[in-house]
């Protein structure tokens, strides 16, 4: 059957006839991934402009804005559609229909691809593409885009081809040359029963020119954007077959793919992306020294104890010589000197024993910091394992050390050169998605998790000046305790500054449903209805602070919003899939 796919009109998004569906939802239009690598520009709430069919005047054409006000476009110029089509009766279309939480009717019709892989399948994906291990499905979208099968979904690849850096709802940030594995999967479309359309759920893809004349009358049969309509995305939308492997088939592709293993992985080793956390783990239990460079605010100490709760912490910058090395007492009775060791190394020494089995760590704070004569004190520690040469470290004592570079901190001392070669480096960066999960695991409040999160992280430090406070990790957490005990938000100025309080309060003013409200159902429909873009996405990135148990509730939940809202919960909530 032969569909006629077209746009909305400017009456029917704003003028006094617009359709119900654009009533009661708003003109504000989410935007798939695939829109957005095709150059669609989306906005924080991953909405973005789309063309309608009306003329404005003057040969221009009506678009609509990210945020659903109206704007003009040039004729010819390239831009992304939000496809329509007539529709009498949903049992005309072969789909499959629900009843949407906004209270229209939703129906799955056709396929195409929207979102991009999460970062491990792409990974999976990308290394089965380059060794020609994807079965393909013999369908190409947009005449140029392969579509590939694997383990029972399809997607196709497509390489990022425009000069600007864009980011995807996983959370991964594409420059040019980058490929990203997009899913093919069921378009939504919302039906408006009174107009007789459907109307799709999000923006599908952009880069479309809308005509090739350079002045527009209305005609809308006569441009380009109406043949590409119901030409190439008519037959895109048509979906493809999935064929079955035979057990042969099935049984040379696993050999195949041993053999392929076997010769990129002679020696059986695990490749991948590695975390500051993996390093510092894999040299604690490799009884490797290793050294932590960063700010005074990036979280070191923090996450030595998230290996080792009860890890020694020994502040060099205050350390004295019998603090550190202990010291030499005289022995009246005797006559004799005795060495008593320092208060530290008792300590290390009696948990050492109680868990031979358990690495338990030394942590040298501030050691860039710290008189020379205290640095030469450690380097004997750490080259020898030995105290004042006389205490030997206990076999299963680590040693890490940590400090602020020279840039960081006015005064920290270069480490020379023996002792700088004695450990492994890491170089701590707080990025925003590893700040997320700490918060989430530490208990951070569920409302400073989610203006961090909802501002993307831009909040998350501001500039020091010496005068005003200033934000960054680690006062984020003092003003996380500081929220807890008094529930006064205008309180947090003494810590993170005036301009970023204000702003605080303002996204904590705004309507939104709570984690709490959703795990005990307390909500309405006609709350998530009232709920505009901007709350939809904060209420998102804040239930992304869920725990594990409780993710597939909230995610349920998530999918009432919308599904680029449900793409943007899983890049937060789910953080270790995005290697």
């Amino acid at each position: 059957m032969n569909y006629n796919y077209r746009l909305l009109s400017k009456e029917q998004v704003f003028g006094e006839t617009k359709i119900d569906v654009i009533r009661e939802l708003g003109a504000e239009c989410g935007v798939t991934d695939f829109a957005v690598l095709s150059g669609a520009e989306a906005s924080e709430e991953r909405t973005a402009a789309w063309f309608l069919a009306s003329a404005s005047g003057y040969g221009d054409v009506c678009a609509v804005d990210p945020d659903g006000s109206r704007r003009v476009a040039y004729a010819n110029s390239h831009g992304s559609v939000r496809p329509a089509v007539a529709c009498g009766d949903l049992s005309e279309l072969p789909c499959k229909t629900v009843k949407d939480i906004s209270g229209f009717e939703e129906a799955e019709f056709g396929e195409y691809p929207q979102n991009a892989a999460d970062r491990a399948l792409a990974g999976t994906l990308e290394q089965e593409f380059a060794e020609g291990m994807l079965r393909t499905t013999g369908k190409l979208y947009q005449a140029q885009y392969e579509e590939f099968q694997y383990e029972g979904a399809k997607y196709i690849r497509v390489p990022y081809a425009l000069e600007k850096t864009c980011v995807l709802s996983n959370g991964k940030s594409c420059k040019t040359g980058d490929a990203v594995w997009i899913e093919v999967s069921p378009v939504k479309w919302l039906y408006d029963a009174k107009a007789n359309l459907l109307i799709s759920r999000r923006i599908l893809t952009s880069g479309v020119l809308f005509s090739a004349e350079n002045y527009y009358n209305g005609d809308f049969e006569k441009t380009a954007v109406y043949v590409y309509l119901n030409t190439t995305l008519a037959e895109d939308l048509v979906p493809s077959v999935l064929s079955d492997m035979t057990l042969e088939e099935q049984a040379e592709y696993e050999e195949n793919r041993k053999k392929e293993m076997r010769r990129k992985n002679p020696y059986g080793l695990t490749f991948g992306e590695v975390s500051e956390e993996d390093i510092i783990r894999g040299a604690i239990e490799s009884d490797v020294p290793v050294f932590l460079h960063g700010p005074s605010s990036e979280g070191k100490s923090a996450r030595v104890k998230q290996i080792d709760p009860t890890c020694e912490i020994l502040y060099l910058r205050n350390a004295t010589p019998d603090s550190l090395n202990g010291r030499s007492v005289y022995n009246q009775a005797t006559g004799e000197m005795i060495d008593i060791p320092p208060t530290w190394f008792k300590k290390v020494q009696a948990k050492c024993e109680r868990e031979p089995d358990k690495p338990h760590v030394v942590f040298f704070d501030e050691i860039n910091n710290a008189l020379p004569s205290i640095q030469g004190m450690a380097f004997n520690i750490v080259l020898d394992r030995e105290v004042n040469g006389i205490w030997k470290l206990p076999d299963n004592a680590r040693i890490v050390a940590a400090g602020n570079d020279m840039q960081d901190s006015l005064a920290a001392q270069q480490l020379a050169a023996p002792f700088f070669n004695r450990f492994a480096h890491v170089y701590i960066n707080t990025t925003t998605e590893k700040w997320l999960k700490w918060a989430r695991e530490s208990r951070i409040h569920p409302a400073i998790y989610a203006y961090i999160a909802y501002k993307q992280g831009e909040t998350l430090r501001s500039k020091y000046d010496g005068e005003k406070p200033n934000a960054d990790p680690r006062k984020w957490e003092m003003a996380s305790k500081m929220l807890y005990a008094t529930g006064r938000p205008e309180m947090l100025r003494s810590l993170i500054g005036e301009d970023i309080t204000e702003e605080f309060v303002q996204f904590c003013s705004q309507p939104v449903i709570t984690l709490e409200d959703v795990l005990r159902g307390n909500y309405s429909d006609s709350e998530l209805e009232k709920l505009n873009t901007s709350q939809r996405y904060a209420t998102t990135v804040g239930l992304t602070q869920a725990a594990d148990e409780e993710v597939e509730i909230v995610r349920a939940f998530v999918s009432k919003l919308g599904e680029e809202f449900r793409a943007v919960f899983d890049s937060f909530a789910r953080p270790e899939e995005k290697k």
